[in-house]
């Protein structure tokens, strides 16, 4: 996941997009914008009074000199390192003082990897919002290039899901209800007319989670601008990752807030499964999981073969019903039939209220019933898929590259 494909990549300039807050709603109240704005410089972009410019020694200093046992994870990007700053001056302090930050030390791959970089900035150094991780700062200085976040102290929703060890434990049917909700949140005011943004890279290692579970979206270094007037999208050489990228966009570089909703849609399904978007260890009418799980959620009598049977009696079969339907409506190849993120997140707050309503009860009937469903598909997993997850793996807590052409 997320591994780059090629090397021969040009990059795309950040888009522009003034100064936005989060205003508590998702949708606009004024007009909207006709012309596209002029692409901001960069140096404009890093004259973002929101931001810290960090020296690369500050840096070093909190970060106790990027020593190893300060990973907090890496990736085809670089490394992520945790530190310490003064929560007021943010120069940097003693270890277990002050703020905690993320400090994310790019790997030095030339243009390309400038570009994603000054893209996160750009965006991030603009946008506030409880569900988009917040920016502090960024380093730029001779070769160096680093970006300094708040620190998001459970790490990604990748690792709660497909990780197996005593840090990650599998999420409960109420948390990833939660998590869903949250980033769908996130992506609706990304896409709501003030800020017109697509995400493009929307999947489980890029949502990160603080302490107490509430997502927020990172890694904004394959966002663009959105269609503006009476443009219908934006066409873009195709990137992202594999198992999340719509297949319209996939087919002709054409790319929507609509190809955001496809991408909820997998992670949705993530959610809902315990399952990979691609999982090569499984076997082969399994891999792709929107393939393989398509055919069940529409069906009543199949939804509980895709759910995750870690969640046993946590849901409803009415809630898991609904959380299948809203995945195949996202997941649908007809574009203008999928939902737009701001009626995701009223029927996910629909979900959600339905489980807190009945208190995480599941009555007699219903459990019978899953039982016998249970039984019927239940099957001696893949070898390949046990010898995967019983051997620990390397703890990747934030994001891994994004940088992902699908085709050159």
């Amino acid at each position: 996941m997320g591994a780059c494909l090629s090397a021969q990549v040009k990059a795309e300039s950040p888009g522009a997009s003034p100064k936005f807050k989060d205003t508590g709603s998702l949708g606009s109240k004024g007009s909207s914008v006709s012309v596209r704005p002029t692409p901001r410089t960069e140096g404009e972009i890093l004259q973002s009074p929101n931001l810290k410019s960090f020296s690369f020694a500050e840096l070093k200093s909190a970060t106790r000199n990027f020593r190893p046992d300060s990973v907090l994870g890496e990736g085809g990007f670089g490394c992520v390192f945790k530190g310490w700053i003064d929560e007021k001056s943010l120069t940097a302090t003693k270890p277990g003082t002050g703020l905690v930050i993320a400090v994310k030390k790019l790997n030095q791959d030339g243009w390309q990897g400038h570009q994603e970089w000054l893209a996160e900035v750009n965006y991030l150094g603009q946008f506030s919002h409880g569900h988009l991780v917040k920016l502090i700062g960024y380093c730029l200085e001779d070769e160096h290039r680093l970006l300094v976040y708040e620190f998001m102290p459970r790490g990604s929703l990748e690792n709660h899901l497909f990780r197996r060890g005593l840090y990650f434990q599998s999420l409960s049917w109420k948390l990833r209800l939660k998590v869903a909700l949250g980033a769908a949140k996130g992506l609706a005011f990304l896409h709501s007319s003030e800020t017109r943004v697509i995400y493009r890279d929307f999947k489980t290692s890029n949502i990160l989670l603080d302490s107490e579970y509430n997502a927020k979206l990172s890694d904004f270094g394959l966002a663009k601008d959105g269609p503006v007037g009476d443009e219908s999208h934006v066409s873009t050489r195709v990137m992202g990752t594999h198992g999340y990228a719509a297949p319209e966009y996939l087919a002709t570089g054409h790319l929507t807030t609509k190809s955001d909703v496809y991408s909820f849609g997998v992670v949705l399904l993530e959610l809902l499964s315990g399952r990979r978007a691609m999982d090569r260890n499984r076997p082969s009418g399994e891999r792709n999981l929107v393939e393989w799980a398509k055919p069940y959620l529409a069906n009543k009598r199949k939804i509980f073969r895709v759910v995750d049977n870690r969640l046993q009696d946590q849901y409803s079969m009415e809630e898991a019903c609904k959380v299948a339907t809203l995945s195949l409506r996202c997941l649908t190849t007809e574009i203008k039939l999928r939902p737009d993120m701001k009626e995701v997140v009223s029927q996910l707050e629909h979900i959600q209220s339905l489980n807190a309503s009945r208190g995480g009860n599941v009555d007699r009937t219903e459990r019978r019933v899953r039982r016998r469903s249970d039984s019927v598909v239940t099957k001696k997993p893949d070898a390949g898929f046990v010898r995967q997850t019983a051997v620990g793996c390397t703890v990747v807590a934030y994001p891994r590259p994004s940088a992902s052409p699908l085709y050159v």
